[in-house]
């Protein structure tokens, strides 16, 4: 009867302690880093990151600024943490094994000196009777003391060539995440986002078709921010001319062009011509769609998070990414690995033996992760290779963000 209750008791502990292990529980605290005191009376949201961003729980900051979610799925998957501040959100991620988090606000400006655009790249993809074009500009925000920059009636605005048709605009904050924006008409080929630029380094990429009649077009590229530096981007068999472009080289089998400085409200004419290799069809790794926040303020809007990863779908970079990882794979091969063949410990074999081998379906997951990863990493040293000739990078910058890139892809190589 003794051994009996205790059993009971035991299995009731063991109830209570499994049910305090599924409920997940953050802590964390809201600073306004404009005025560097805790932020009271904050509105804070947990969102759940599977599928689509899922508001779970929301709550408000006290008056030091703190505030805490309990929720199953805290510490098991990646949860967001949003906080609203005067109409503008901001996002802290909460990986598995955080139980802490702090998520700075800034105070909002519509200054438009907050920001200033160091570099304007180009890239001109042909395809048939098409010219597929993409923009990308790095926005940096160095105001001091730092705030957000942020207009609900558009804040960035720039300009498309005469025929264009647009297909998509994207942005990104520090966090490096794409959230597509909802076009504002300015009319005569202008156009706005409202985005929120958070201090540090943003970028802003447009997708748009022109006419290629007879494999050639003369762009004329509206320039809305002067001062920073334009690249033109080209497949090899294209031939570029405009403006004060002169050549640049070449990076992963991209011909580049440049032109040091463009003042605001010039307009720089580019001639191309010639084909470039079909782009691959990317479709069966598509991209991640979904009714979400845009996260700047407009809570209502529908919006579409696409990954890091560009695909000929949303962005005419995937040309240049097979030749990029073809470079990558060459650089690692240079590269002398000292391999030790040993006999595996007998306890792992036996652990082998009794695990049960991956199922079909489990190898595909893990061949789409995997190749969802090596797009990333091609997307990402395409990038970097980009800032280095736009020179928005040291040299030192430069080396520590390559030797990261080909660390990850040692480890996709090994994985």
């Amino acid at each position: 009867m003794i051994l009996l209750r205790r059993c009971v008791w035991l299995t009731v502990l063991l109830l209570l302690i499994g049910r305090g292990a599924e409920a997940g529980t953050v802590h964390g605290t809201v600073t306004n880093a404009t005025t560097g005191k805790p932020a009271a009376g904050v509105e804070v949201i947990l969102i759940q990151l599977q599928g689509t961003m899922q508001p779970v729980a929301n709550t408000k900051t006290d008056a030091q600024g703190g505030f805490t979610f309990d929720n199953p799925n805290l510490g098991r998957s990646p949860m967001l943490v949003r906080a609203v501040y005067r109409g503008v959100n901001f996002h802290q991620p909460v990986p598995p094994g955080r139980d802490t988090v702090t998520v700075s606000v800034y105070e909002p400006t519509a200054d438009p000196k907050s920001i200033e655009v160091s570099s304007h790249i180009v890239i001109f993809q042909p395809s048939g009777g098409t010219l597929t074009v993409g923009e990308e500009y790095s926005v940096q925000n160095k105001a001091t003391p730092p705030q957000s920059y942020f207009s609900a009636a558009g804040n960035f605005e720039f300009a498309l060539p005469e025929g264009a048709q647009l297909k998509q605009i994207a942005a990104s904050g520090p966090s490096g995440m794409p959230v597509v924006q909802a076009p504002i008409e300015k009319g005569k080929g202008k156009y706005a986002i409202a985005y929120a630029f958070h201090p540090g380094d943003s970028d802003v990429r447009v997708a748009y078709d022109l006419p290629y009649k007879n494999d050639s077009a003369t762009v004329r590229l509206p320039t809305t921010f002067g001062g920073g530096r334009l690249l033109v981007v080209a497949p090899p068999s294209v031939t570029v001319t405009g403006d004060g472009l002169s050549p640049a080289g070449q990076e992963q089998g991209m011909s580049i062009y440049q032109r040091s400085i463009v003042t605001a409200g010039t307009t720089v004419a580019v001639n191309v011509s010639g084909t470039a290799p079909p782009l691959a069809d990317n479709s069966a790794n598509g991209s991640t769609n979904g009714s979400q926040d845009d996260g700047q303020g407009s809570p209502t809007a529908t919006i579409q998070v696409v990954p890091g990863r560009l695909d000929s779908l949303k962005w005419p970079l995937i040309a240049g990414f097979v030749c990029l990882f073809a470079l990558a794979a060459l650089l690692l091969s240079r590269k002398q690995v000292a391999v030790t063949v040993s006999g595996p410990p007998a306890e792992n074999v036996a652990a082998r033996a009794e695990k049960p081998a991956a199922t079909p379906s489990a190898m595909a997951a893990i061949d789409t992760a995997a190749a969802q990863s090596l797009d990333a990493l091609k997307d990402q040293l395409f990038r970097l290779e980009l800032r280095r000739q736009a020179g928005t990078i040291s040299e030192a910058e430069y080396a520590a963000e390559r030797a990261k890139a080909e660390q990850v892809l040692r480890d996709l190589v090994r994985g």
